[in-house]
């Protein structure tokens, strides 16, 4: 019954029979298995919690320790979607300052390459 084949209600009531665990036993089981999911119910719905906060999102994201490279990677992908949205808006002033910032990071890529 260990592998991750289906397991029948019957199979299950039979393998706590033939531990002769008795009723009593079998309520101390069904207790035990209850809390535990109660407990980790509560650690999911905290976690939910304090994930969406946004110390937790710029903690993780300062764990991630990228390189000069990888975020000047990340940053140019944000100003090439920022470049795109501003062009199908007409707003070229944005998108002037945006060339000026992807200069910058190109030098850095250049840089990295080297």
């Amino acid at each position: 019954m260990t592998d991750n084949k289906r397991v029948t209600n019957k199979q299950i009531l039979n393998k706590i029979n033939d531990l002769k665990i008795g009723e009593e036993g079998l309520n101390l089981l069904a207790i035990k298995i209850v809390s535990r999911m109660v407990k980790l119910k509560s650690m999911e719905d905290w976690f939910a919690h304090v994930n969406k906060a946004d110390i937790a999102w710029s903690t993780a994201y300062q764990d991630l320790e990228l390189t000069e490279e990888e975020d000047a990677l990340g940053e140019a992908a944000k100003l090439m979607t920022l470049m795109n949205l501003f062009q199908e808006e007409e707003q070229y002033e944005k998108c002037a300052i945006i060339k000026n910032r992807m200069e910058e990071v190109n030098k850095i890529l250049k840089k990295g390459k080297r």
